[in-house]
């Protein structure tokens, strides 16, 4: 699937990379962040709760090993992010199938705190869409979703076609 053009002073096919990609994903990561935050949490959540809410929700229970790589965190920032969640009644740690294996399961309760937050998650998303113009947000979906694709398929030493039908990350 091509990706969306690009409008920018250079032609992409011509450009070359300038300054640092880690400083630069890094910055716009940083105030992406602060907006959604700050809209969020007129619902009482952080950007990160609500997509974790979110996750366990659509694909719970769910083991929490299996939730930090559906999330693309090590387990020790997993946990980290789980407990406030966990405290508030939002999230349930039960046992697995064996006794040595969890599962994260969401609470009615949780449910409820996500409905209310997807409509802050909504304000904060077509506001982002519309500061940056929703062409600009669909090309940098689509950047953002090969570059992923890419990355992965590189840590696990395979080619990456992009599949046009795959459902995005949330």
């Amino acid at each position: 699937m091509p990706s969306p053009e690009i409008t920018a002073d250079v032609p992409v096919a011509t450009a070359q990379p300038r300054g640092c990609t880690n400083f630069k994903l890094r910055s716009l990561t940083r105030q992406v962040t602060q907006r959604y935050d700050a809209e969020l949490s007129k619902a009482g959540l952080k950007g990160t709760q609500f997509s974790l809410l979110s996750c366990v929700d659509r694909l719970g229970p769910i083991q929490p090993s299996e939730l930090a790589h559906t999330m693309s965190m090590d387990a020790s920032t997993l946990t980290r992010n789980l407990r406030p969640l966990l405290d508030a009644g939002w999230l349930l740690l039960g046992p697995g199938q064996n006794g040595r294996s969890r599962l994260v399961h969401i609470t009615e309760a949780g449910r409820l705190k996500r409905q209310e937050a997807r409509a802050r998650w909504r304000e904060a998303q077509l506001s982002l869409n519309a500061l940056l113009g929703e062409p600009v947000v669909v090309a940098l979906h689509a950047l953002l979703d090969d570059s992923l694709l890419k990355l992965e398929a590189a840590a696990e030493g395979q080619d990456a076609t992009p599949d046009p039908d795959a459902d995005p990350r949330f």
